[in-house]
């Protein structure tokens, strides 16, 4: 790889810069703007964004958002479900009553954030169709 060809790869990649983009993504906005709603009818990506125009219906989140959202709710809840045990010993019933719940509101709460954020990682790297200017 030559020179020129290094500083414009490297242009080319700051000017998408990937840690304000999953910021937006986690708010649930758009990646280019920060202003439109990312999503719809909680995990449907909009089509276009309301504010910037960003064509967002090419994007792929696929399984990853799952993966993602499981992958922190274990290991947040996992070491919390350990100690609660060896320190407290509650009832069985009790313990699942509460490691559900935590389970599932911490799920339904990530798991759009996790959406946006894998859009918005696509947005910047420039993937599936987001490598044209916008």
């Amino acid at each position: 790889m030559t020179e020129s060809q290094a500083v414009a790869t490297s242009e080319i990649e700051n000017d998408r810069p990937t840690a304000p983009a999953l910021l937006k993504g986690w708010r649930c906005k758009c990646p280019c703007c920060g202003k439109g709603a990312l999503l719809h009818s909680y995990l449907k990506v909009n089509d276009n964004c309301d504010s910037c125009g960003l064509e967002l219906s090419q994007a792929r989140a696929d399984d990853g958002p799952a993966y993602l959202t499981i992958l922190i709710v274990g290991h947040l809840l996992a070491p919390l479900l350990h100690f609660t045990y060896v320190t407290w010993r509650p009832e069985p019933l009790v313990m699942f009553s509460i490691v559900t719940v935590g389970c599932v509101s911490l799920s339904l709460y990530l798991l759009p954030r996790m959406k946006g954020i894998v859009v918005a990682y696509q947005w910047a790297r420039r993937m599936y169709g987001f490598d044209t200017e916008s």
